[in-house]
């Protein structure tokens, strides 16, 4: 395993993208956020909000009737497109959206047991550009896992995926204290074998990629332990990767500036009261804590 890296300002600031004054919408990307259900509407509208903020020029929403009413109304400068019934309608609809998206984000608010969960993941990682497969999409469904193992194999840009120790523990098949006790061997192993760039999420986020180089994460804030901040990283990730960051600085990035947004949250409103919602706000002053962004007039 390579040396240890952890993420700091030095290191993130050489990873922001490009921002040219003369570009418009379509320079800076397109992601496309494959999340929510009809009792996880919020899950899609984090991700999405996150998104919209990362400076992706456009965001489009691939999901159910009610997600999308919630984000018709949430957040009105995503794009909306509707999830089709039917499998064969469904899987066609995808691979269009592909052709138009930098990169696609799956699983936020999806349940796991979606009957064409697999199939959409799937479909995702054969066609999209850049993947992110972040909470439902990472089913617990032993043979499903493992068909999808196969395909993080064949793809070229390696896919992130964002599992916490739970969903770790399901994907390796390794007790979550062994996980825990672990988690730097462990995400290289498996970013290693499954070519894929790995955001393991705790108090203590690593990021391992394909080629055994480990990041770490070690701004631990007790606040982000709340439902729906993986969903603001997960749509941070895609909105930078639709930018055309590299998969492990893209990830790397979010984690950095995720975390400094709700450091600055946890100091305003305390780690009790603060919720993921509230990160948003403070984006603008974590991506000045990243160096990003400080030659702008």
């Amino acid at each position: 395993m390579a040396d240890t890296i952890l993420l700091n300002k030095e290191l993130i600031s050489g990873f922001e993208p490009q921002r040219p004054e003369d570009g418009h919408k379509n320079t800076f990307g397109t992601a496309l956020i494959c999340a929510g259900s009809e009792f996880m509407t919020g899950a899609a509208v984090m991700a999405t909000g996150a998104a919209l903020r990362s400076g992706a020029g456009l965001v489009k929403v691939f999901s159910e009737d009610k997600t999308l009413d919630t984000v018709r109304v949430t957040e009105p400068c995503a794009l909306l497109a509707a999830r089709p019934d039917t499998t064969s309608a469904l899987l066609r609809k995808a691979s269009e959206l592909c052709k138009t998206s930098d990169s696609v984000l799956i699983g936020c608010g999806i349940p796991s047991d979606y009957k064409d969960l697999e199939a959409l993941v799937t479909r995702f990682l054969e066609k999209a550009k850049a993947v992110i497969l972040d909470a439902g999409a990472l089913t617990y469904k032993p043979d499903a896992l493992s068909r999808i193992k196969e395909k993080l194999k064949e793809r070229e840009v390696p896919a992130v995926i964002t599992p916490h120790i739970g969903e770790f523990a399901r994907l390796t098949g390794i007790d979550k204290s062994e996980v825990t006790e672990n988690a730097e061997e462990l995400a290289v192993k498996f970013a290693s074998e499954n070519n894929c760039v790995t955001v393991l999420k705790s108090a203590k986020t690593v990021i391992a990629t394909p080629d055994g180089q480990l990041y770490v994460n070690d701004l631990a804030n007790s606040g982000l332990a709340k439902g729906g901040s993986g969903d603001v990283l997960a749509g941070l990730i895609a909105g930078f990767l639709a930018q055309g960051m590299e998969p492990y600085k893209a990830a790397c990035s979010a984690v950095y500036i995720h975390s400094k947004a709700g450091e600055a949250a946890a100091c305003e409103v305390g780690t009790r009261s603060m919720l993921p919602s509230d990160l948003a706000v403070y984006l603008p002053g974590a991506y000045l804590d990243a160096g990003w962004g400080l030659d702008d007039d």
